[in-house]
Parts: structure tokens; sequence; C-alpha cells
């Protein structure tokens, strides 16, 4: 047999094993689409007929990212329901909602917090929650929290909890605020790779990472400052939570290796010594005596129990629906980066938000509206279309209050200046008045590599702008300028939403973060409170009596989770088609995700970022 007819040969043998794969996979996609139909119908099915039982505990245990607003993939909502894990996203309005209507509910007794699978918030969200577990007590109603470790963050809400229980092999991990971050100046320099940073103000640290191999002091005195007021935050409510005095937190941390020493390596020992536990058992005695109460359950061998989510769905399924007439606040949230355009799932897109807000301006039943912030900033352009979107409700009669929550700096404070009021928690992460561009450029590294640039322009800014060239000294102007002038626009912002002089301002800004706390005592906020303060305050504002009113949450149009899953299978299959190799396939999915976590905020059409890299370690584990 002759070599091409042997190739030929070979050839339809592989065409044709792969045609087989091709067709096998259609057929699970097929599968798969049928099974979340099915699935879609019989859990609203199911849904429709969830009861509350009489004597049941509410089970208050969140998982993944505390949210404002849920923006996961309905695609991968849908594979964690299908692979049974627990949902990567909680909505942290659910959580506070659900002890709100339970406190007042007489088939629920008691509460129980267990919060192993939160994977991320931020402290003023975590005291949102706690309000509400006070709030829940003050009816009578005891909290019990368990965990089998407390980290930080976690046990900032156990610790309001009537009782705190920890495993015996466990520990309460708190150890204090840190904001730390990596340098490349040296690596950038051994590259030959050239950034180009335009920046005003000494405290706009978001660059230095590009500029130096450390810290400055500057942006190490503002980061200790806020800091500082965050952690003194901390052990203040922990301590008033737990009866004890301010400074016990302080003192459990600095004494822990010698509590550890005494006690033998003892961790929940020294918790318990400490008093921030009161109970050190196993989940089984736990489970056992709660059931003194609420009875166990012989099926799941637990107490009985009911889970916040599916309370939430039996409580608003008895709950009558508002009427079309009614008058309402509404709700918009900026979450995440602020990108150009719609934006990502995780991001605040500039055309998406200005969209709702416009919505909430044309609604009739719209008589105010609350801007919910939890975002540190991004792109100037798409804050400013935000921030004309609040400015146009105000122009048509609707007041805006600004909600912050965790973090609202930099473009997040710049979307917020427009608002009525602003209300923001003692911890809340915000100011960071500034803006910054950045522009690298590799011809270091491309002539190391013997790849020259060159060639003609009919002016000396054609093609001044290509990354393989330097920036010329004109370019460097033009852009600073243009900074300078966004440097401007932001402090006169401030200045005529704050009724501030610019000057004052100007004092504040340069960059520098601020803790809520003292953003008050600067007049960048009036009042402390959460997002239920401040729809009572937009409801009275816009002159609504309390009770006649409701919150009406503004979203952006999704594509339904059918949608999503043939949208996500039909670019697999178009892959798979195209490409012999999975690997492949995986390796370019995985790395396209990575390069838009690190700059797929870094959109603004003339490159400039009012963005703040202000995030403190709350003792998450990474």
């Amino acid at each position: 047999m002759s070599e091409p007819v042997r190739r030929s040969l070979f050839s339809r043998f592989f065409n044709g094993i792969w045609s087989i794969i091709v067709w096998c996979y259609r057929l699970v996609v097929i599968a798969v689409i049928l099974l979340f139909i099915l699935g879609f119908w019989f859990g609203k099915k199911g849904s429709s007929g969830l009861t509350v039982e009489d004597n049941v505990a509410l089970v208050i245990a969140p998982s993944g990212e505390l949210m404002e607003q849920i923006d996961i993939d309905p695609a991968q909502k849908f594979a964690e329901k299908f692979n049974g894990q627990p949902p990567s996203q909680t909505l942290l309005r659910d959580l506070i909602t659900a002890l709100d209507t339970a406190r007042d509910d007489k088939r629920i007794p008691l509460a129980v917090v267990k919060l192993d699978d939160l994977s991320g918030a931020g402290l003023a969200q975590l005291e949102e929650l706690n309000a509400a577990i006070d709030r829940f007590k003050a009816k009578g109603k005891p909290v019990y929290a368990f965990a089998n470790t407390y980290e930080q963050a976690h046990y900032f809400v156990a610790a309001h909890a009537t009782e705190v229980s920890l495993d015996p092999l466990g520990a309460v991990t708190v150890e204090g605020l840190s904001s730390y971050q990596n340098y490349f100046k040296d690596a950038l320099d051994k590259l030959g790779v050239t950034v180009n940073v335009f920046r005003v103000g000494e405290y706009k640290s978001a660059v230095e990472p590009f500029l130096r191999n450390d810290m400055s002091e500057e942006a190490k005195a503002a980061n200790r400052d806020w800091m500082s007021d965050l952690w003194t935050r901390y052990g203040t409510l922990v301590g008033t939570a737990r009866e004890l005095p301010a400074d016990a937190v302080s003192n459990y941390v600095n004494g822990f290796a010698n509590g550890m020493t005494v006690l033998r390596g003892d961790a929940a020992k020294y918790a318990e010594a400490s008093k921030l536990v009161t109970h050190i058992e196993t989940l089984q005695t736990f489970r056992q005596r709660i059931a003194k109460t609420v009875r166990m359950d012989a099926d799941t061998g637990s107490f009985r129990q009911i889970y916040f989510g599916d309370y939430l769905r039996a409580t608003r399924l008895a709950s009558a629906t508002a009427a079309a007439t009614e008058n309402h606040v509404g709700l918009v949230v900026v979450q995440g980066e602020i990108v150009d355009g719609d934006g990502q799932p995780g991001q605040a897109g500039g055309d998406s938000v200005s969209d709702l807000l416009d919505q909430a301006r044309r609604d009739d039943n719209v008589q105010a509206v609350v801007l919910r912030v939890n975002s540190p900033g991004g792109s100037v352009f798409a804050s400013e279309q935000i921030r004309r979107g609040v400015q146009a409700l105000r122009d048509a009669g609707k007041p805006v209050v600004a909600s912050m929550s965790s973090v609202a700096a930099s473009g997040g404070y710049w979307v917020s200046m427009a608002s009525d009021k602003i209300v923001a928690h003692e911890s809340t992460i915000t100011g960071s008045i500034g803006i910054f561009g950045i522009i690298p450029t590799f011809e270091g590294p491309l002539t190391k590599l013997g790849v020259h640039t060159d060639g003609v322009a009919t002016t000396s800014l054609a093609g001044s702008m290509r990354i393989d060239r330097p920036l010329s000294a004109e370019v460097k102007t033009i852009v600073q300028a243009s900074i300078d002038k966004g440097y401007r626009d932001f402090i006169n912002g401030v200045a005529t939403g704050r009724n501030l002089p610019p000057a004052a301002v100007d004092k504040i800004a340069r960059g520098r973060v601020w803790s809520g706390l003292k953003a008050k005592q600067l007049g960048l906020v009036d009042s402390f409170g959460g997002l239920d303060d401040a729809t009572k305050m937009a409801a009275s504002l816009a002159k609504l009596q309390e009770g006649h009113y409701s919150l009406q949450e503004f979203t952006p149009e999704s594509e339904s989770p059918l949608q999503s899953m043939m949208r996500f299978f039909g670019s697999s299959m178009s892959r798979l088609q195209s490409r012999t190799s999975l690997t492949a396939l995986i390796t370019e999915l995985k790395s396209a995700q990575e390069l838009r976590h690190l700059t797929g905020w870094m959109n603004d059409p003339r490159g400039a970022y009012a963005r703040c890299f202000c995030a403190v370690n709350l003792g998450f584990r990474e």
C-alpha cells in the first residue's frame, strides 16, 4: 500500500472517530439541557409547596461571597446545583430579610448561624447582618453559632450570637487586619517594559506597584489610619456583643502565643478562657442541645430546621404581592469594578447601570432611589455615566440616597457624589478621590528579541500610542493634562455635591483613602447606617409615609438559564469541532479568565481610572 493511500485511510479513520465523539457530545448536551428543563420545572413546582413547620430553627448558613446583587452566570448557577455544590454567591439582603421576617414568626423560636462556607464579605456588610441578628435577639429569640474553626470574619458575626460553640479541635483565628501587595519595578526593569504613569496626588497609591519595589511612606501612613479605624471598630463591636472590654480582642491576639504555651497548644481552650466562646463541643453534641428546644428530625439525624433560602421562598409565596400602583423606592446596585459598556458578571458597566437609573427615572411608581455602592471604582468615563444618571433623577424631582457598603472608593465615590445624601458605615472604605492613567510600552523586550519598529507618519501624533514605541514628551504632556482635568472634575463634583469649597476638598482628596468614620468627620458622608436606613431616608425625602412604599430593585436584563447554557454549549461545540486538543481548549479558557480578572476592568476609552486598590485582609482563607 502506497504512502498517500495509507495517509488517506488514516485520515478517514481519524475523522470518523472524531465525528463519533462530536456526535456523542451533542447527545450529552441535549440530555443535559433536557435534564435542566425538567429540574427547573420540578424545582419550581416543588418550591410552590414549601411550608414552614411549627417549632423549627432558622438556619443562617451563607456560602461563597456575600453580595449586594447576585450576578453569577446562570449556567454556572445551574452547574453548582447539578453538582450539589453550595452557591458561590449569597445575597446579603436575603439573610437580613429572613431574620427580620422570622423574628415575628411564632413558628421560629431560635436561629442557628453557621458560616463555614462563607468565603468573602466586607466588614460593613457583616455589620448589617449583625444588626439583623441583634434585632432577632431583641424579640427574646436566642441565636446559636457553631463552627469547626472561626476565621476572623466569621467570628465577627458569631460574636453576636447568644451562645458561641466551637469544636474541641478548633480555634478562633482572630489576627488583625493587613494590606499587602506585590511590587513589580525590578521585574519590569529586567524585562525592559516601560510603564508610563500619570496621576494626581501623593496618596494615589494604586500605581505604586509599577513604580516601586515597596509601599511609599505616604501610602503606609494612609493605610495605617483607615485600617486602625476598622480594627478598632472590630474590637469595639465584638467586645460589646460578648460583654467584654473593648480591648479584649487585641489582648486575645497579643496573648495568643503565651496562651497556647500555657494551655499546651489547645486553641479552643484559649478561646474559651478568653471568653470568646461559650461552649466547646462537637457538632453532634451541639445538634442534640438545640434539639432540646425544637426536637430531633429522625430523617436527617439533626435538629428540626429550615434553611433561610427555603424560609424566604415559603414566606414570600404566602405574602400578598404589592399593588402595581404602589409607591416604590427604587434600588440600583453598583457592585464590583466600574467598567465601560455593559460589563461582565462581577463588574458594574457604565451603560448597564446608567440604563437602570434611567428606567427608575421613567417609572412613575418610583418616587426615590437608593444607589447601593460596593465598588473600588474603575473607569472614569463609566463612573461619570452613572453620576449623570443620578443627576438626571434629581433633576426629575426624584431624590437619590447613596448607600455605601464595605467599599465605595475612587469611582465608587464618584458615582455617589451627586446624591442628595450619602449613608455609610464607620467601617466603610471610601474616599480615594483621585485618578490615574497607565500606558505600558514594550519597545525594550521587543528590541531584545531583535524586533524593531520604524516607519513614517503625517503628524507627530500619528502612531504615537503604539505599544511597541516609547511615548514622546508631547504625548506625555497631553495625557497628563487630561488626567489633571479629570482630577479637577472630580474635585469640583465633590465640592458641588457636598457643598464644600474646592480647595477644602483637594486637601482631603489627593487619592487618600478614609474610613467611613473619618469620612463623616470630613463631610464626605452625611450619616451612618445600612441599606434599610438609606431606604427610609430616601422615602422621607420623597415625603412617603412609612408602610406606604416598598423597595423595588432594578436589575440588568440577563439571559435565561436555558439561553446561557445554550450559548455555553454552542460556543464549546464550535471550539471542539475546530480543535483536536481538549486540553488546549481548557488551557485557553483558564488563561482568558485569569487575564480578565487582572485587567478586565481597564477599558476606559481615554485610559483614565478612578480605582482604589484598598482591599483589606479580613481573615478569610485565600
